[in-house]
């Protein structure tokens, strides 16, 4: 991904995105499982792109209200991991490293929007 300059959010988000892609391909493929796969990467991919729209927002408020799409995606996401760890698709091992990413997303955007709404 090209950048102009280094952003965290937006840096992380699509790492997400990316390893959410290969999770997607592994439980496609060797797992036989399509429709929470699908559900995963719904959620785990419109993480980076409401991200990457906010970035380019024009406006405070617009900012704002992509990323809290961007959170509510990631907070889907957590719960997507969760249920495919304990539906036996994931393993604890496996589910570990998403959800260290995505609680990390969590907090990143939380912060981000609570400063930009009172920066308003």
């Amino acid at each position: 991904m090209k950048q102009d300059r280094e952003n965290p959010v937006l840096d992380k988000s699509y790492q997400f995105a990316l390893r959410v892609v290969k999770v997607f391909q592994h439980l496609t493929e060797e797992k036989r499982e399509w429709v929470l796969s699908k559900q995963f990467l719904c959620s785990g991919t419109s993480v980076g792109a409401n991200v990457r729209e906010a970035v380019h927002a024009q406006s405070k408020k617009e900012f704002i209200a992509k990323l809290n799409i961007a959170l509510k995606e990631a907070q889907e996401s957590d719960y997507w991991v969760c249920l495919l760890r304990d539906g036996g698709y994931l393993t604890v091992a496996e589910s570990l490293p998403l959800l260290k990413d995505v609680d990390e997303l969590i907090s990143l955007l939380t912060s981000i929007i609570k400063s930009s709404r009172n920066n308003l």
